[in-house]
This record gives C-alpha cells, sequence and structure tokens, in this order.
C-alpha cells in the first residue's frame, strides 16, 4: 500500500506530478506528504480529496469543508522553485506573514515559495497546512 509520500495512484494526478523535473517532483511529493500527514493529525479535518484545479496538485476537504483547498506546483521560470498556494481570498498568507515573517518566501496573498536545494521549516510549514485546512471551521468559530 502506498504511503502519504508516494506518488499519488489516480492517473490524472498521478500524470501531474510526472511531468515535473525529478528535484522538483521529488519535494512536491514530499510536499504532499506533510499536507496527507498534517491533515490526519488535525482533528476535524476528515478525508482529504486530491484532485487536479488548474492542473496543479490540490487538497481539498469535501468531506469536512473544514479548510480552503491547497495547490502545489513548480514556480514557472524558476528551475528549482515550488510552491504551496493558497485562496488569496482569505487571510492565510497575512497571517503566515505574522506568525513566520522569516520562516518563508511569499507571493502576494496567495503562496508560500520554497527552494529544492533546502527543506521548508518543517513545524511552521504543518502549522501553515493546518491552518489552511481549517480555515472555515476556524472563521466560523470567530463569527
Amino acid at each position: 500500500m502506498p504511503g502519504p509520500r508516494d506518488p499519488p495512484q489516480e492517473s490524472g494526478i498521478e500524470a501531474a506530478y510526472a511531468a515535473y523535473q525529478p528535484a522538483v517532483r521529488a519535494a512536491l511529493l514530499d510536499l504532499r506528504g506533510l499536507i496527507l500527514e498534517t491533515a490526519a493529525a488535525t482533528p476535524g479535518v476528515g478525508p482529504i480529496t486530491e484532485a487536479l484545479r488548474w492542473k496543479q496538485p490540490s487538497f481539498l476537504t469535501e468531506q469536512s469543508k473544514s479548510g480552503t483547498t491547497i495547490r502545489i506546483d513548480a514556480v514557472k521560470g524558476q528551475a528549482d522553485a515550488y510552491a504551496l498556494y493558497i485562496n488569496c481570498k482569505t487571510s492565510l498568507v497575512e497571517s503566515y506573514r505574522h506568525l513566520y515573517p522569516d520562516a518563508f518566501r511569499y507571493e502576494g496573498q496567495r503562496a508560500l515559495l520554497f527552494d529544492t536545494k533546502a527543506p521548508p521549516p518543517e513545524a511552521a510549514l504543518r502549522h501553515c497546512i493546518a491552518m489552511a485546512l481549517t480555515y472555515h471551521r476556524a472563521k466560523a468559530g470567530a463569527a
């Protein structure tokens, strides 16, 4: 049985990962594993649906509806860069910047940027992922 850091078995998603350069593919598969592990460890998230959105591997909380969609992809024009994308209409990236001003490179209100040559700060990244996976639930609780 494949683990969370193995390529997904659904053909469209598997083909999307296969199209990346090897270093980016490995980094994205590690990021995928981190997302799935964080989802499993975060109360209230439930099962994650993997799908392609805008031709990017994406992670949805369709069953629980607890969070916003997370997408991952290579960064165009930067051979060793990849990113975790969040809906830019959320306040998440602003929160990430406040909590972790020096931990990540940011792209506007939509992405955390990483380089294949250096591992991302895992504890901070897990926290950011958990915040995205519980965004709607947390927002509803604050209302």
